[in-house]
């Protein structure tokens, strides 16, 4: 268990440059994304949350709490009801004029953004500072990281892959190399082949994808042959061809918490049989 926290060790400044300062640790908190929830819930801190958006549903305790809102919109009388003691927003995830709303209302807003893979353990251990789980969060950050390290020597100097990585197929759409799916792939020594897109996450051709060849495909789902089996009529692609398209869970790759690990190992794995 961890020590009580100081006071001094509750002032924190988010991922927007905004300080955050609270007289006691959290103990009522708002998430407004389903991987706030979870972060919350893997240091511990599940039952501090008493309001999060439709769609937290890991862990399946997850399920029980108040719902405040989902993506096209905050319920800001339910929010304001709740009496939290921070909201937790996601940057990119969250509209801006939501976040600017909550403040003006007297609330206050931890906003996160993770954009790298070591991001996710710095916001364990900012949510363990904010909620007296320091010794909780430290642990869950550290046991993170090793795994991470062990995938990075693992792969180190290894011959890369081209990849690409599929998020939805009609339209087909993929992710850019800021996105944090790029970054796992790295660790794979792998290479996002789409990586130049100018958004996160965009839609692109059949036919650039058949240009571009990639050594292997792979799927965000969270069926293992959905959407595998929509690549078999395109045979000449090498990946196609030599079996390397397969499916990930959506869920664990592109929720950025500490489960996005369990889906780097898979990825790896599969990536390293496009290399014999």
């Amino acid at each position: 268990v961890s020590a009580p926290a100081g006071v001094d060790d509750l002032a924190v400044i988010d991922d927007f440059g905004v300080e955050l300062r609270l007289d006691r640790p959290a103990q009522r908190v708002i998430s407004l994304s389903p991987h706030l929830t979870e972060l919350m819930y893997s240091i511990g801190a599940g039952d501090r949350l008493v309001g999060s958006v439709r769609g937290s549903d890991f862990p399946v305790e997850a399920a029980g709490i108040a719902e405040i809102g989902d993506a096209s919109g905050l319920d800001f009388e339910r929010i304001l009801h709740s009496r939290p003691d921070f909201v937790l927003a996601w940057g990119s995830g969250n509209r801006l004029v939501d976040i600017a709303r909550l403040r003006a209302l007297g609330l206050l807003v931890l906003v996160l953004e993770p954009q790298r893979i070591e991001d996710i353990p710095r916001h364990l251990r900012l949510l363990g500072d904010l909620t007296g789980l320091r010794g909780e969060a430290q642990a869950v950050a550290r046991e993170f990281e090793r795994r991470i390290d062990a995938l990075r020597d693992r792969y180190a100097g290894r011959a890369s892959v081209r990849v690409l990585f599929e998020i939805w197929h009609r339209p087909l759409f993929t992710v850019n190399g800021d996105h944090i799916i790029s970054k796992v792939l790295g660790l794979c020594a792998a290479q996002n082949i789409f990586a130049d897109l100018p958004r996160l996450a965009g839609e692109v051709s059949i036919e650039q994808v058949l240009i571009m060849d990639p050594d292997a495909i792979v799927v965000g789902s969270e069926a293992d042959d959905a959407g595998v089996n929509n690549w078999t009529q395109f045979s000449t692609l090498k990946a196609v061809r030599n079996g390397n398209v397969f499916a990930v869970s959506a869920d664990l790759i592109t929720r950025q918490t500490a489960r996005i690990v369990d889906a780097a190992e898979r990825m790896c794995a599969g990536l390293d049989k496009a290399r014999h």
